[in-house]
């Protein structure tokens, strides 16, 4: 055991003084670099990546920036790595830290609250008001790796430990990438109220957050849980995850069948995953009154929707960032218990040093793509199905 800077390694587990990064250059424009392996501080842990998951928002920063800040403006051009659906393994521990020991593997939130706001004291961590006032520094305020510091697209990164679930050891490393997802789609649910068993759920859109919202309610108790999405294997997925029906949106009147399903009055609770000026006005017409809408994906434009008929009926209308209020822990959980099979949405890797196409995999759907794993473990082709 050695220690360095007050952080703590061990033989059994060295780390390099550099590491390959990806970074942003200019929009879209990635770059594979050397960085210095960076030294965990109080109550931090170094994470030797070993496998990162793709999400939409990770396209959306290396082609806008937004919603990334990084030291105080746009993330291009300041060697700043994206990257934040990751898990891999503890190499270092920073003072202080004896909740985690070194060789542990992990799967990391998103989301370290300032701890001093009154969001954060709430549990609302990823409604920090401090959102984007550290800039590196990381002795105060939020962080949000791969948003305001540096993420998972690299072999090592650094965690606060309040970000960190221990992995069971039969779980892959691509199911671990997975526990965000599901931990953003728990949050949904719980801040619907959570006490959804024998409630009927409608979720529309069947990427990634929606396929694990249909998971996650059927294994809460809903029913009946319906699904709502315009591509068939999709909504084929949702049925494996525990969808009692899946509507194709494409060939079917979504509002009168979701009645026929769950009653003429409506859905209890409906969980929105597209987020377009459509599903954003189907969601507010298929609740019942009294009943709850989530807003679990972002419209990228105002859109329009009759308020009067929210506000006469009584419907409550949530938006959620991220996984607050300990979801992730709650979706580990439920993964570990094998409530249900996350895996399922899984459906490519490649190595990280084909990142670019696994974004372009991400970005295009190709071959359907809805999950897509990149790994700084040995595989042996640049893609690789998942089994």
């Amino acid at each position: 055991m050695r220690n360095t800077d007050n952080a703590k390694y061990a033989d059994s587990m060295p780390v390099p003084k550099q590491m390959k990064a990806w970074v942003l250059g200019d929009p879209d424009q990635l770059k594979l670099i050397d960085k210095d392996v960076p030294v965990p501080g109080r109550a931090e842990a170094l994470v030797r990546i070993d496998a990162v998951a793709i999400c939409a928002t990770d396209l959306e920063v290396i082609s806008y920036g937004t919603p990334a800040i990084f030291e105080g403006g746009a993330p291009f051009n300041k060697n700043f790595t994206p990257g934040h659906e990751y898990m891999g393994t503890i190499a270092a521990l920073g003072e202080g830290v004896d909740e985690f020991e070194i060789g542990d593997r992990v799967t990391v939130e998103i989301h370290a609250g300032c701890g001093q706001c009154k969001r954060c004291r709430m549990g609302m961590y990823t409604s920090c008001h401090n959102y984007g006032l550290n800039y590196g520094d990381m002795n105060k305020g939020h962080r949000a790796n791969g948003f305001t510091t540096n993420g998972g697209f690299a072999e090592y990164a650094i965690n606060n430990i309040n970000t960190m679930i221990k992995v069971p050891d039969d779980m892959s490393d691509a199911e671990a990438t997975l526990v965000v997802t599901a931990g953003t789609s728990m949050y949904g649910l719980t801040e619907l109220g959570g006490l959804v068993a024998g409630e009927s759920v409608v979720v529309i859109g069947p990427g990634p957050i929606g396929l694990l919202a249909v998971a996650v309610a059927k294994s809460l108790g809903a029913s009946p849980v319906v699904l709502v999405g315009t591509r068939e294997n999709r909504n084929n997925i949702g049925l494996e995850l525990g969808a009692d029906v899946a509507i194709d949106a494409r060939s079917e009147d979504v509002l009168a069948r979701v009645k026929e399903l769950v009653g003429p009055k409506g859905a209890d609770y409906v969980i929105d995953c597209a987020g377009s000026e459509t599903t954003v006005n189907q969601a507010v017409h298929m609740t019942n009154r009294g009943g709850k809408v989530c807003l679990a994906a972002f419209p990228k434009k105002p859109v329009e929707f009759d308020l009067g008929y929210l506000a006469v009926n009584n419907i409550y209308l949530y938006g959620i960032r991220g996984e607050g209020r300990s979801a992730t822990h709650r979706a580990m959980a439920f993964m570990a218990g094998k409530r249900f099979d996350a895996t399922k949405i899984h459906t490519h890797t490649f190595p990280m040093q084909d990142l670019p196409e696994a974004l372009r995999y991400a970005r295009e759907r190709v071959d359907d793509a809805i999950k897509v794993v990149v790994s700084n473990r040995e595989i042996t082709a640049s893609k690789a199905a998942a089994e």
